[in-house]
């Protein structure tokens, strides 16, 4: 179990400016790992209402739940990590494990008896340092959907905002306001509304 706080800045590319970006960085085709995460809420969407998300993420045969909450600056992650027995219970059957997470849960008047799973977000993601974070490329893939995002995870929220501002300027990539995954499957999935998180 873990919590961290995650501050991070994000914007949607064109396929072009991701693989000039790839070029830049000169990524390999084996620093791209394959990541996929499978999204939980209730039917009703309280999760989202509060601006919170549920996901498991499935990774070289390591799973790990994570709970993401608002916090001051940036989220509060949460993060459990699963056999590949209670990763099967939870996607196959929405039977979800004890633990950290579900006990935040019930602080939020959430029961895990409620939850459902809502479908699956693969990411083909390489990452790198850059100044004093870290550098993230995705393409993603999701219900016949796919895009490309640049993120950039720091510590230091002003510093990491001029950094990120600056990289998007040096490559001639204009600011976008960018959801994160999930609320771009959620849209994708046709569910209104706009997830904060």
């Amino acid at each position: 179990m873990s919590e961290t706080i995650e501050i991070e800045f994000k914007n949607i590319l064109t396929k072009d400016e991701y693989e000039t970006l790839l070029n830049t960085f000169k990524v390999e085709e084996n620093q791209i790992i394959s990541q996929t995460n499978h999204y939980f809420d209730t039917s009703d969407f309280k999760l989202k209402e509060l601006g919170s998300a549920l996901r498991i993420r499935e990774k070289n045969v390591n799973y790990e739940m994570t709970l993401k909450q608002p916090a001051s600056v940036g989220l509060l992650e949460t993060t459990q990590y699963l056999s590949e027995d209670e990763f099967m219970e939870a996607t196959k059957k929405g039977i979800l494990p004890k633990g950290i997470i579900h006990d935040r849960l019930e602080q939020l008047n959430i029961s895990f008896n409620n939850l459902e799973y809502f479908g699956s977000l693969t990411t083909r993601r390489a990452e790198f340092p850059y100044k004093d974070g870290l550098l993230v490329l995705d393409h993603s893939f999701y219900l016949n959907s796919e895009d490309y995002e640049v993120e950039y995870e720091v510590e230091d929220f002003q510093r990491g905002k001029l950094a990120f501002q600056e990289l998007l300027e040096q490559y001639g990539i204009p600011f976008r306001v960018t959801q994160n995954k999930i609320a771009r499957f959620y849209q994708q999935k046709n569910i209104s509304g706009l997830f904060e998180i």
